[in-house]
């Protein structure tokens, strides 16, 4: 066979394990879709749950979602993007920068009920958090701290050395540089990290198991120190043990339409800011 026609058939291969793969997406979303939105009204995305939460609302586990995915990138973002400031910029590529870049890919690797284990037994047990909103955002940003550093250390690998090259030149410190020009380019780019880690962070069930997750509080948090239900282990306990399954069901295709749109929403606002910098960056 000439060489067009090897290409048109490796373009078509390709072609049609995208739309496989589209095709898959668009089949689980509409499963979900026409599960769930019969469910979905005012009362339910309001109200808490009621008869053995079998009825009422998820609120409190929208609101417990959102805490610990707030908590969680408060504490991830900060230190993975200066940690991989530190390797990129400061630490060159000796064997200590690729030990820490390995052992930073093998604790990506970790399980999650892992960390779940480790975060009760520091944050719940050792520092007395309790199980609460602190110890629970403290172990998802361990979760997806690897995600952030790699990320980050990718989107500052790509600024070429030409930018920092001449701001050396025009007198600035590293500092400056790293402050002034590497960054602000770098940021779209570090956003994405911070999107991946979002829909991480939102689908977790085993690292809030152990430390904060509540089976049934129909109630608002009051402070970092409180326990909250969470839309992942809402999902599971009205999905696996709930009095009336045939009854909750219903409510679990709603839960879990509920928990994507919030995903899909947090991502739109992360893909906004990250356009938003982006055109930023072009037009200074």
């Amino acid at each position: 066979m000439s060489k067009h026609t090897n290409q048109r058939i490796a373009f078509w291969i390709f072609r049609i394990l995208g739309l496989i793969v589209v095709g898959i997406l668009l089949w689980i979303l509409g499963f979900i879709i026409w599960n769930g939105f019969g469910v979905i009204n005012w009362e339910f995305l309001t109200e808490a749950p009621a008869d053995g939460m079998t009825g009422g609302g998820i609120f409190p586990a929208i609101v417990g979602t959102c805490c610990l995915i707030l908590g969680s990138m408060i504490v991830a973002f900060p230190i993975g993007v200066m940690s991989a400031i530190y390797t990129t910029e400061y630490a060159g590529n000796g064997r200590v920068v690729r030990f820490i870049r390995i052992m930073t890919d093998n604790l990506g690797g970790i399980p999650s009920i892992i960390f779940g284990l480790f975060g009760m037994s520091l944050f719940v047990n050792t520092f007395g958090w309790g199980d609460s909103i602190l110890a629970g955002s403290f172990t998802l940003g361990l979760l997806v701290l690897p995600l952030v550093i790699r990320t980050t250390e990718e989107a500052l690998k790509a600024i070429p050395d030409s930018f920092r090259t001449g701001s050396f030149a025009l007198g600035a410190t590293k500092l400056q540089t790293i402050r002034r020009v590497v960054l602000p380019m770098a940021f779209p780019n570090i956003v994405t990290g911070l999107i991946l880690s979002i829909g991480r962070v939102s689908g977790e069930t085993a690292p809030i198991l152990f430390t904060v997750a509540a089976y049934f509080l129909p109630k608002l948090p009051t402070s970092i120190f409180d326990q909250v239900m969470a839309l992942p282990y809402h999902l599971y306990v009205i999905a696996t043990s709930g009095t009336d399954l045939e009854a909750a069901r219903p409510i679990a295709y709603g839960t879990a339409l509920v928990l994507i749109i919030i995903v899909l929403i947090m991502n739109i606002l992360a893909s906004v800011l990250r356009r938003y910098f982006g055109k930023k960056v072009k037009t200074n």
